[in-house]
């Protein structure tokens, strides 16, 4: 498996990615375009909806420039419900051993999560070098980071999980952090509203970060 898709080709230029749960399938399409017209175009969804697949479907259909993951992958029939539904990547909170395995034979780019070195020295082995550090705040944040670039250098990783305008560049900075993962960038107020010029700008401010 030392040959498995990696998600860094998938990244562009900006280096934060929105986590996104959505409510309705309606609002699917709009967010993802008010986001790819501020400079976003990696999206992750989560699967914490019933209306996530359906959304997810409508966005892989419609939203030309868009990259679309699909994340709170927890067994292994959602890995098939998500390539079903177009994702181009995938992204799990933690990753037992069968779904890593799920994930692996997808042919999907992905971001297994982890939490520990063990985790991580685990998913190495199955031939995943691309992670998601996840709760990236509460696991340790900036300093777990730091403390795991030596043992693990060929490790890269998505933190996610208590990060936010304020504390994005700080990760970024880390030579193992090659992108962020969180949801600022799209606040429930905005998007119930359906306030995209906001959502863009929001997007447009995340953009430059890193």
């Amino acid at each position: 498996m030392s040959t498995l898709p990696r998600f860094s080709p998938l990244l562009g230029a900006a280096r934060v990615i929105p986590v996104l749960t959505l409510e309705t399938v309606e609002e699917a399409v709009p967010l993802a375009e008010a986001l790819r017209d501020g400079g976003i175009t990696v999206i992750e969804v989560t699967l914490r909806t019933k209306a996530a697949l359906k959304a997810c479907e409508a966005i892989a259909k419609h939203c030309t420039g868009v990259v679309l993951g699909i994340g709170t992958v927890l067994v292994p029939s959602q890995v098939k419900e998500a390539k079903d539904a177009g994702a181009q990547f995938l992204v799990t909170p933690g990753t037992s051993e069968k779904l890593g395995l799920a994930v692996a034979e997808s042919g999907l780019a992905a971001l297994p999560g982890a939490a520990t070195v063990s985790e991580m020295v685990a998913l190495m082995e199955m031939g995943f070098h691309e992670l998601k550090f996840f709760p990236a705040e509460a696991a340790g944040g900036i300093n777990y980071l730091k403390s795991v670039a030596g043992p693990l250098a060929e490790l890269k990783f998505c933190p996610t999980g208590g990060i936010s305008a304020a504390n994005a560049n700080a990760y970024l900075a880390l030579g193992n952090v090659m992108c962020v993962g969180g949801s600022w960038i799209t606040p429930k107020a905005a998007v119930d509203a359906k306030n995209w010029a906001e959502i863009t700008r929001l997007a447009a401010e995340a953009a430059k970060l890193g």
